[in-house]
């Protein structure tokens, strides 16, 4: 599963795959906004953001997502880049009707048989918003290193 962050190894040693701890919550920002917004209606209010990295060799993926719900009116983002290898790729799309809203975004970075990738899919439906991440990295040689983080404001 996830290294933990006393297991990990820097990013700049050559010959290392390592994925780069995910964003799991939600931001310094994205909180003081929604404890403002709490303040005023309590029950109406959630953002939920996930993101993450992946980086092998050179090369390196990155995506995040983010959902928020406040009363009725609800905003979605998502977004991805891939660098270093000599096939990067990145995608995004964004798509909804009057209940729900969904966005993914991908991206990979490949140089020959090492590469990099990750996937973000964040929605919202019937005001509640979630949001998960698949990072994975590989070098010849070994295995892919998997890692996953998710979130969910499901009613408990």
């Amino acid at each position: 599963r996830e290294k933990e962050a006393s297991e990990a190894q820097p990013l700049r040693q050559p010959g290392r795959i390592q994925l780069v701890e995910p964003v799991n919550g939600e931001g310094r920002a994205a909180l003081q906004l929604r404890q403002r917004q709490a303040r005023r209606d309590p029950e109406h209010t959630q953002s939920r953001r996930t993101g993450g990295s992946a980086a092998a060799g050179g090369t390196s993926a990155s995506t995040v997502g983010l959902g928020a719900t406040s009363g009725g009116s609800s905003a979605l983002g998502t977004g991805g880049s891939a660098a270093g290898g000599t096939r990067d790729t990145s995608s995004s799309k964004l798509h909804g009707n009057a209940n729900n809203m969904n966005g993914m975004s991908k991206a990979r970075a490949q140089d020959k048989g090492t590469w990099s990738d990750s996937k973000t899919h964040t929605k919202i439906h019937k005001g509640e918003v979630s949001s998960r991440t698949k990072t994975m990295a590989h070098e010849p040689g070994g295995p892919p290193v998997k890692s996953t983080t998710g979130i969910n404001t499901g009613k408990q």
